[in-house]
């Protein structure tokens, strides 16, 4: 009984995480799961990474993909989720090009060569509950590929941080995912701030230990640098 209990238990806190396998381009998804998009370390499990000093905080892979997806700039990206995004928290994209004599299919992203070109701010609901965009869906917010961007071989993050435990240190939870690509029709634009992963975040940055319960609804500020438009 306690055997079935537990793996009852399981079932139910897999349920509630999620991974996000599945990178679309201006409406059109990777031909399957995980093709061009590394393959996360929680596949089965859907549990995400509590310490934002951890080197999976970077794509969380144990893999590399197979594949590399074209992404003209200025394209819009998203990400399908395996299961409901139901934990409250902002979402986040960022970049980092692959050093020439390199592969996207095997850079492994490491130095200060991530930049980020999207976040999520929250919104109040009825309850007034902080909710933010595509919050209880199967899909992350839309990002767009600033039209700036040079030319070349990137790596693609993507991360949703559930905040609804993030009171207490180590408890905000990052989802993520890295896909590899090529974007093409860019422009001369100069990226920054670059930052490292792990190294951009620590756990008691205000916003990865916060209780969003009690703060003001125009309060909350995403981690990180600020966003590149291009």
């Amino acid at each position: 009984m306690k055997f079935l209990t537990g793996l009852v238990l399981a079932a139910a806190a897999a349920e509630a995480h999620y991974t996000f396998p599945r990178l679309v381009v201006n409406g059109v998804a990777e031909e399957k799961d995980w093709s061009v998009t590394r393959r996360t370390k929680n596949d089965q499990s859907k549990s995400g990474i509590e310490n934002p000093s951890s080197g999976d905080i970077r794509c969380y892979s144990s893999t590399t993909a197979a594949g590399i997806a074209t992404v003209p700039a200025g394209s819009t990206v998203h990400y399908i989720s395996t299961q409901q995004i139901n934990h409250p928290g902002p979402t986040q994209y960022y970049l980092a090009k692959v050093p020439a004599g390199q592969s996207a299919k095997s850079w492994d992203g490491s130095g200060a060569v991530w930049f980020k070109i999207a976040t999520a701010m929250p919104e109040v609901d009825k309850n007034k509950q902080l909710v933010w965009p595509a919050q209880n869906t199967y899909r992350t917010m839309n990002a767009t590929i600033p039209s700036s961007t040079p030319n070349g071989e990137y790596l693609l993050r993507v991360e949703q941080i559930a905040l609804h435990m993030a009171s207490q240190a180590n408890k905000a939870q990052f989802y993520l995912s890295c896909s590899q690509i090529q974007i093409t029709g860019g422009g001369n634009g100069v990226p920054g701030p670059l930052v490292s992963l792990p190294g951009a975040y620590r756990s008691n940055d205000p916003g990865i230990q916060v209780n969003i319960y009690s703060i003001a609804p125009d309060s909350y500020r995403p981690p990180g640098p600020a966003v590149w438009q291009g």
